[in-house]
């Protein structure tokens, strides 16, 4: 096109570049923008290559994406779920009626150190304990159900010191009382029929201490004060036909003697009027120290 401007772009999008291809104007005789004019076909066209910036778009498009990976995005952090409160500690029984052993024996030592069991301890968990437990439960504000609770045991051990050996294992059932003064000088059997014992004095001194059981209202055993009769080591009754083993009598047919009968029942039963005694060890030892003629003082 003579006298003509011509001009021809090629535009090409390669890797985020475009390719601008300007052609030289061809114009007779004339001059564009200071550069020096080029006729049509008369040379080879000159190229440059152009960096155009990405959108605003396509920035924030590649900043959200590495190795093909999305980037985290800003999220508020998530509240962790509270740890579970624990568990209130069970309130266990630990002993309750028909219970032996040890720590029954010291559950009464302690029980006895408030005025709460009115006798020694014996390792057998009964009618008694039980009904002390109650009372005791009952003073600090528990449930009084009359069996050791692990709650009751705690507030028992820090209302009380620990029991010492003689506390734990004292010499009869019943605590003894004090003596009649008849006991208290020479050699005495000292029987007191409320505290349920038989005490062996010499000189005033305690030798040793067991329990007894005396006789039925039908055949009451005599009170006052005898002196051992005679002694006889296998003994056997002429009027009941039983055994009365380390028998030692001091008023007519009436005897201190072990009974089998008081071992095995305890106190839900009762002799003809004799002083029997249910340990046979401590009868035996008794019979072997006693002589005849040694004071027996029987007593309320």
């Amino acid at each position: 096109m003579s006298g003509a401007a011509r001009s021809t772009w090629s535009v090409r999008a390669r890797r985020g570049s475009v390719w601008a291809v300007t052609a030289a104007l061809a114009v007779g005789g004339g001059a564009a923008s200071g550069c020096k004019a080029q006729a049509a076909g008369s040379g080879p066209v000159h190229v440059t290559k152009t960096s155009i910036s990405p959108a605003p778009e396509e920035k924030q498009e590649r900043s959200s994406v590495s190795n093909g990976t999305p980037k985290k995005t800003h999220e508020p952090p998530t509240k962790k779920p509270a740890p579970p409160k624990p568990a209130a500690p069970v309130d266990r029984v630990l002993l309750a009626n028909g219970s032996q052993g040890g720590q029954v024996r010291e559950l009464q030592a302690r029980l006895r150190k408030l005025k709460l069991f009115d006798r020694n301890p014996t390792g057998y968990y009964g009618s008694v304990t039980t009904a002390s437990v109650r009372g005791f439960q009952r003073q600090q504000g528990m449930g009084a159900s009359g069996s050791l609770t692990s709650s009751a045991w705690s507030a028992l051990r820090a209302r009380t010191s620990p029991p010492s050996h003689d506390e734990l294992y004292p010499p009869t059932t019943l605590p003894l009382d004090d003596p009649d003064p008849r006991c208290l000088t020479g050699r005495a059997l000292c029987v007191s029929k409320k505290s349920r014992s038989l005490a062996w004095y010499v000189n005033g001194q305690l030798v040793s201490a067991m329990d007894v059981r005396f006789g039925s209202a039908y055949t009451p055993t005599r009170e006052g004060e005898f002196g051992v009769a005679f002694k006889s080591r296998h003994h056997v009754s002429t009027i009941y036909h039983t055994p009365m083993p380390y028998a030692l009598f001091f008023s007519g047919g009436q005897a201190i003697h072990y009974s089998s009968d008081f071992a095995a029942r305890g106190y839900s039963g009762a002799s003809h009027g004799c002083v029997n005694v249910r340990d046979k060890k401590k009868i035996a030892a008794l019979f072997a120290q006693v002589k005849k003629g040694d004071k027996v003082v029987v007593y309320k």
